[in-house]
C-alpha cells in the first residue's frame, strides 16, 4: 500500500474510531509529516508500506535529535509513528511492523522539590493560630509535612479519622488502599487548636470532613492549592511549591535522617519501593552538593 494511503487511513481512525482531539490529531499529523520528510532528506525509497524497513526507521530518533527537538517531543513524535506502524500492520497494510523494536527515549527523571527546614519553620511562623483560618492552614501544612500525605488523602479525612490519643491518622489511599500513618507531635498540637476553633467555621452546619472553607464546607483541593502555594512563595526558593511539595518534604527529611526507605514507603502509601527510591537520588545529590563544597580536593 501507498504510505499516503495508509497514513489518511490512519488519521480517520485515530479521528473516528478513536476520537482523538483536535489537538491530539494535529500533533499526530505533524509527527507524521515530519516522518515523509526525513524519508525523503534521507533519500529513503519509501513510496510503499512495504519499502520501510526497521533500519530506516530507527536514524529518525537521531534525525529529530540533530533538529533541536527535546526529549519530550521525540518521545511523542516516535510513539505516534510507531503507532501508526501498529495500526497499518493489524490491518494488513504491512505483513511485518518494522517499527515495533524502535525504541522510545526515556525521559529524564526530575528529582522532587523540597523545602529546608528553616524554611517549613518561617511559613508555620506567619500565621496566626487564633484565627480559624489560619489554624487550619497552620493544621494542613504541619499535617501534610508530618505524614506525607498526598493532599487529596487529607482533604478526604474526616474528624472521626484522627486519633490523637495513638498520633495516628487513618487515611484512604491510591486504588482505595487505607493506612494507618503517625502523627507527629507538633502536628497533634496544632490540630487539637484547630479543631477547638473549627466550630467557628461550621455555622451550625453538619459536616465531617476535618478541613473546612471559610463557608463551613469541604476545603477543596484547588483553594488549598492556591493557600499552600501562596504561603510557600513567601518563604522558599524551591522550584515547586504546592502541596506535593510537602509531601515530598517529608520523605526527604525522614531519609536524610536515617529513616527506614521501607518504613518511608509504607507511609507513603506507595505500591512500589522503587517510586520511593527518587527521594534517595535527592539525598545523594544534597550530600555530592555539601562534599564539593566542603572538601578541599573535592
Amino acid at each position: 500500500m501507498q504510505i499516503f494511503t495508509a497514513i489518511e487511513s490512519f488519521k480517520k481512525y485515530l479521528k473516528i474510531e478513536k476520537n482523538f482531539s483536535d489537538k491530539t490529531l494535529e500533533a499526530y499529523d505533524y509527527a507524521l509529516n515530519q516522518f515523509l520528510e526525513y524519508l525523503n532528506e534521507m533519500d529513503i525509497n519509501a513510496q510503499k508500506m512495504e519499502d520501510i524497513e526497521f533500519n530506516d526507521i530507527r536514524p529518525f530518533l537521531g534525525w529529530l535529535n540533530d533538529k533541536g527537538y527535546s526529549k519530550t517531543s521525540i518521545k511523542l513524535k516516535i510513539s505516534a509513528i510507531k503507532s501508526f506502524f501498529k495500526f497499518a500492520h493489524r490491518r494488513g497494510f504491512i505483513k511485518k511492523n518494522a517499527a515495533s523494536l524502535v525504541p522510545i527515549p526515556k525521559l529524564d527523571k526530575k528529582l522532587p522539590s523540597f523545602l529546608l527546614k528553616d524554611e517549613i519553620k518561617k511559613v508555620l511562623d506567619t500565621l496566626d493560630i487564633t484565627d480559624p483560618i489560619q489554624a487550619r492552614n497552620h493544621a494542613l501544612i504541619e499535617l501534610l509535612y508530618s505524614s506525607g500525605l498526598r493532599i487529596s488523602e487529607a482533604l478526604n479525612i474526616s474528624i472521626f479519622d484522627i486519633d490523637l490519643s495513638r498520633k495516628s491518622v487513618r487515611v484512604m489511599g491510591k486504588g482505595k488502599k487505607e493506612r494507618v500513618v503517625p502523627i507527629g507531635s507538633k502536628a497533634i498540637e496544632s490540630l487539637i487548636n484547630y479543631i477547638k476553633l473549627r466550630n467557628l467555621l461550621l455555622d451550625n452546619k453538619k459536616e465531617n470532613s476535618l478541613f473546612l472553607s471559610k463557608n463551613g464546607t469541604k476545603l477543596n483541593p484547588v483553594d488549598a492549592y492556591r493557600i499552600i502555594n501562596k504561603l510557600l512563595k513567601a518563604v522558599s526558593e524551591s522550584p515547586q511549591k504546592s502541596p506535593h511539595t510537602l509531601r515530598h518534604t517529608f520523605a526527604t527529611h525522614l531519609l536524610d535522617n536515617g529513616a527506614d526507605i521501607q518504613s518511608v514507603s509504607e507511609m507513603l502509601g506507595h505500591s512500589s519501593l522503587s517510586t520511593t527510591q527518587i527521594y534517595t537520588h535527592v539525598s545523594v545529590e544534597r550530600l555530592k552538593k555539601a562534599y564539593k563544597k566542603s572538601h578541599p580536593r573535592a
